[in-house]
């Protein structure tokens, strides 16, 4: 499928729209055509808003309620009359406090992420598009200029060594990223079955300061088992950025097109946009990885050792002062259910 070759196509579109007739209604101009998913650029009139459509050939019109609504955007279904060709036309249009090289960004990742889907299921294809659409109202929601917190950078780059040991150990793409819930804001970064594994990461040498965010998230009384992924990293030139790292796992996904996608919708939901790759510019190496089961050996609070009127709780630990026996990530991931032991 043809797409513009950069935002300034959508833009200049918009832009030939301004001064079109300003009956009430659509107008729109063709940016990208084909099957499975044809895309116009429009504007609708009279609130003359930019906007993306997108045509699926066999989806049912979804409710409004389950729209999303966004800071300076929103989504609704575009009745073109005749000009439909039996198609449902989802319209993405741009609200007046919306910055419009933001929504044009939006606009042509959302198309990428269709295009790069394979001919089939226009149900599937419309889920997908109503995914991506949420993880950018995240990402606007997130108020970060394009780029992550030097804090939330380390975190996602322990997470992305943790994804890629369990894709190393046979897990299968989709399973994996379902079972990812840091960007999604889970009480665990990653949960398969009635487990978890959840992952702290470090730079410093010395000492390894783990915040614990809630009296739930180490309770193996709700969940079990929990294990702790203690990811220790180092800064210098022998390491890898983030966009490196997160290339390299694409790579290992290339063949599972729902795996890509999910996985670029995750990302999209922790902040990291491919457009502002080139301001990640520190480099990671990975020193140490242990994984910790969550036991009796394991020092937390949680909310049967609090006392009552405690209501709630955030502590650090200091992971390399812990003595309990670490296990492989293989080990847990077993333990968890999600590899088996072939005899």
């Amino acid at each position: 499928m043809a797409l513009p070759s950069d935002e300034d196509d959508l833009v200049a579109a918009w832009r030939a729209l301004e001064g079109a007739d300003a009956t009430p209604g659509w107008r729109t101009i063709k940016i990208a055509g084909g099957s499975p998913s044809p895309f116009l650029a429009g504007r609708r009139f009279p609130e003359n808003e930019e906007a993306l459509l997108v045509g699926f050939a066999a989806a049912s019109t979804p409710a409004p309620h389950v729209l999303p609504q966004g800071r300076g955007f929103r989504v609704n279904e575009a009745q073109l009359g005749a000009k439909s060709g039996g198609r449902v036309w989802i319209a993405l249009s741009r609200q007046g406090a919306g910055r419009l090289d933001l929504f044009a960004m939006m606009t042509r990742d959302v198309m990428a992420t269709l295009a790069a889907m394979p001919q089939g299921d226009d149900e599937a294809r419309l889920r997908v598009f109503l995914a991506r659409i949420r993880a950018w109202q995240d990402f606007m929601r997130s108020d970060v200029d394009g780029c992550l917190s030097a804090e939330a950078e380390l975190g996602l780059f322990g997470e992305l060594e943790i994804l890629a040991g369990i894709l190393t150990a046979g897990v299968a793409g989709t399973i994996a990223l379902e079972g990812w819930r840091g960007p999604l804001d889970g009480l665990q970064d990653f949960n398969f079955g009635t487990g978890a594994i959840e992952v702290k990461t470090t730079a410093s040498p010395n000492g390894f300061l783990a915040a614990v965010g809630s009296l739930e998230q180490l309770d193996d009384s709700l969940i079990r088992p929990i294990f702790v992924a203690a990811v220790r990293l180092a800064l210098g030139p022998a390491g890898e950025t983030l966009p490196e790292r997160i290339a390299r796992l694409r790579l290992s996904l290339a063949g599972d097109s729902a795996a890509l996608s999910s996985f670029g919708t995750l990302l999209l939901h922790a902040g990291f946009i491919d457009v502002a790759a080139d301001r990640y510019t520190r480099k990671f190496s990975t020193v140490s990885l242990r994984v910790l089961p969550v036991s009796e050996l394991f020092p937390r609070i949680t909310r049967a050792s609090a006392p009552v009127e405690i209501r709630s709780v955030r502590y650090d630990v200091d992971l390399d002062l812990i003595s309990a026996p670490a296990v492989g990530l293989d080990e847990a991931l077993q333990r968890l259910e999600v590899i088996r032991v072939w005899s």
